[in-house]
């Protein structure tokens, strides 16, 4: 494992990209979600057949987040992130988020770890 970056992603910025542009921001090529606390405008989880459930707001909670940011062949940056949300209902919903879809509301903290994986040859 590598550093620790604590951070905030503005309002109206998309939750998948605004990881991704810490990750560039900080130079970390692969990280891990430790830790997230804030809501989104609206919400968009990928459903198992593919499509999407859209979940309404204003202000729906992320109740909990995990994932990775990796760095492609191609030398561009990808996260992958699933969760848990509740809508202002208290209704909860699970599932990857749908990258593009998921604004963030106020604001958001995310705690991310650089992932420095074993380079060819080395020892663990």
């Amino acid at each position: 494992m590598g550093r620790v970056a604590y951070a905030r992603i503005a309002p109206n910025e998309d939750l998948l990209h605004g990881v991704e542009k810490l990750c560039l921001a900080e130079g970390f090529r692969n990280a891990f979600v430790r830790g997230a606390l804030g809501s989104l405008i609206d919400g968009c989880l990928l459903k198992n057949d593919g499509s999407y459930l859209q979940i309404k707001g204003p202000a729906v909670e992320i109740v909990s987040l995990a994932g990775e940011v990796r760095t492609l062949a191609d030398g561009s940056i990808r996260s992958t992130l699933s969760g848990v949300v509740a809508d202002p209902a208290g209704q909860v919903y699970g599932g990857p988020f749908v990258a593009g879809l998921n604004p963030i509301c106020m604001t958001f903290e995310v705690t991310l770890e650089e992932w420095l994986p074993d380079e060819p040859g080395q020892l663990a």
